[in-house]
């Protein structure tokens, strides 16, 4: 043993077995996963990538196994592994769905804010004003339709008799009820995610249009657009698109489940759809979560007056968060 080795104590062997972490760098890339995982919506977009892939992992580990079956190397045209997957696809579909008991507490917040900052145009204060109402009929819809189909509340609801409000009075019980059906709750449901997908829509379109407003704007002023914002508006049109990839990748899925028959008659395009607007929408939450280095003083351009009101940069409140409820009790 060298002089300059220090002595193998008990200390020294607990520094070393207990204490290995501290042989570990630090992360970037770990620090920011974990501060974009420990939001809602982070989590929720990295279990939508995972429940997707796997939906369509299934059909193709089906699809090899009857093949392996027919060539005589298996000996029974079945997957246990795509058996064991698609349970794990559903666990994470109701899990998501689950998640979202609390959806309407977004919403009201965010009607109660854009009536106090509205938009910038009538067109969109409209478009958003839809989209938070639209929002209203799909949450109460699909948490009944969850609650419906776990069998925690009853399929029909009992309607009180007019005496029952009046005090000192023995009432009957009402022969009245509202029928629930699971079915018809996911369809309308659905029906409002659709009308809320084609309005994002024409929120992007809009958007789009002062962005370009922006940008000319900017042209035409003595010193020109800065450096620093020439990158912010090329950041704002990858978000438009990545944003418009997700709402696209939406749109099918919507239509689909909107309708009693569907439009597909092979659920392999609504996996692909979900999983196409499962990346997009990963790689514009990871965007959204990274750190960003301060500008420096010589990057802040000089303010000059415009009579251009530009639509302020907020996030959506539902970015990404919404799925169809499933439809396998229709």
């Amino acid at each position: 043993m060298s002089a300059q080795s220090k002595p193998l104590t008990l200390a020294r062997v607990a520094d070393l077995t207990l204490g290995a972490f501290a042989f570990v760098p630090s992360s970037e890339t770990l620090d920011h996963l974990v501060r974009f995982l420990s939001t809602w919506s982070g989590s929720d977009k990295l279990f939508m990538l995972i429940q997707y892939t796997v939906k369509l992992l299934v059909p193709f580990l089906r699809w090899r196994a009857r093949l392996q079956y027919g060539v005589g190397t298996r000996k029974a045209p079945i997957s246990s592994t795509a058996d064991r997957l698609g349970k794990l696809a559903g666990i994470i579909s109701d899990a998501r769905m689950f998640f979202r008991i609390w959806g309407l507490l977004p919403i009201f917040q965010w009607m109660i804010a854009m009536e106090r900052n509205p938009s910038p145009t009538r067109k969109l204060r409209t478009i958003e004003r839809l989209q938070g109402w639209s929002m209203l009929g799909y949450y109460p819809l699909e948490h009944l339709y969850y609650l419906l189909s776990h069998s925690i509340i009853p399929d029909k609801i009992t309607l009180p008799s007019l005496t029952a409000f009046v005090p000192f009075i023995r009432t009957r019980p009402s022969e009245k009820h509202i029928p629930l059906n699971p079915g018809t709750l996911a369809l309308w449901s659905t029906r409002f995610w659709a009308a809320y997908v084609v309005l994002q829509l024409a929120h992007l379109r809009e958007d789009s249009k002062l962005l370009r407003m922006r940008e000319r704007t900017l042209a035409k002023t003595k010193t020109g657009a800065s450096a620093a914002e020439k990158e912010d508006i090329q950041q704002r049109k990858k978000a438009l698109t990545t944003e418009l990839i997700v709402n696209l990748a939406y749109l099918p899925q919507t239509i689909h489940w909107s309708t009693e028959k569907g439009i597909f008659e092979n659920e392999l395009w609504l996996d692909l759809c979900g999983l196409i607007a499962g990346i997009a929408s990963w790689k514009s939450g990871w965007e959204a979560t990274a750190i960003k280095p301060s500008p420096s003083l010589a990057d802040v351009p000089p303010m000059e007056p415009t009579g251009e009101k530009l639509a302020p940069h907020v996030e959506d409140p539902l970015k990404d968060v919404i799925e169809a409820p499933s439809l396998d009790e229709m």
